[in-house]
């Protein structure tokens, strides 16, 4: 039997694993923030990643930390976008 704080820990480290994102899917989110930012170089804030549409991969940058997203979209944070693999 879990007691309360375990199963808090769990599901913490179930939101810290990273999720593996479609090829696809990541490189149309790191297309979306790189047009983004080359239009808005001075961005006051840091966006926190980008909201994309799973099937015609059209997104938007996100500067909230808790996005709410539609069923169909994902969410690519900003250190998978700016991650070398």
């Amino acid at each position: 039997m879990y007691t309360s704080q375990q199963r808090l820990q769990n599901q913490t480290e179930r939101i810290d694993i990273p999720v593996l994102l479609d090829p696809g899917l990541l490189r149309a989110a790191r297309q979306i923030y790189r047009n983004y930012y080359e239009v808005h170089p001075d961005m006051p804030r840091q966006p926190q990643g980008v909201a994309i549409n799973k099937f015609n991969h059209r997104g938007k940058v996100i500067f909230s930390a808790r996005p709410i997203l539609l069923p169909e979209e994902c969410f690519v944070p900003l250190s998978q976008i700016n991650s070398d693999y």
